[in-house]
């Protein structure tokens, strides 16, 4: 059984704010990099590169980083764009759900040999579980939830669209 938490307009809502609270932090930048994690973090990030070039002069750029989200460790993870396009410049990387921190940590693993400039975490609901050190910069939806139960963001899904706690 699963109780929506957000709506498709609800859900909206968070990644506009989240996209004005990144031009808030990056208003100066010429170049912003939005890095999203296969899946719906890819999707959060499509959303928040639509919205930024619709609010900012910023030049924006999006890339997916893959990894697998299931496997205990993760021997390679890999960015689908060109390093020197991320060469002293900000990151933001999105995933729908920070739950322990794990699949971000992994995540920022390829970014730690780039030289950047800032690189900053966008999330669309934060679980308030942390096994690993990482915390957003940019949470859409704070929740404290058992570990028993679990959160799905649907972004891919038109008619499912929101947020869902199992």
């Amino acid at each position: 059984m699963s109780n929506q938490l957000l709506n498709r307009t609800e859900t909206f809502q968070k990644i506009r704010r989240i996209a004005y609270q990144i031009y808030e932090q990056n208003f100066d930048e010429s170049v912003l990099i939005i890095a999203g994690i296969n899946g719906e973090g890819y999707h959060f990030a499509a959303l928040l590169v639509a919205e930024l070039r619709q609010i900012s002069s910023i030049n924006v750029y999006i890339a997916k980083v893959s990894v697998d989200k299931q496997a205990l460790s993760q021997p390679d993870i890999n960015i689908e764009s060109d390093v020197d396009t991320f060469r002293n410049k900000t990151v933001v990387l999105c995933d729908d759900v920070l739950n322990t921190g794990r699949t971000l940590a992994y995540s920022l693993r390829p970014f730690l040999s780039i030289p950047l400039k800032k690189i900053q975490v966008a999330v669309i609901v934060d679980r308030n579980h942390p096994q690993y050190p990482i915390a957003a910069d940019y949470v859409g939806y704070s929740l404290s939830t058992t570990l028993n139960e679990h959160i799905q963001v649907v972004l891919s899904d038109e008619e499912k669209t929101g947020v869902y706690l199992y």
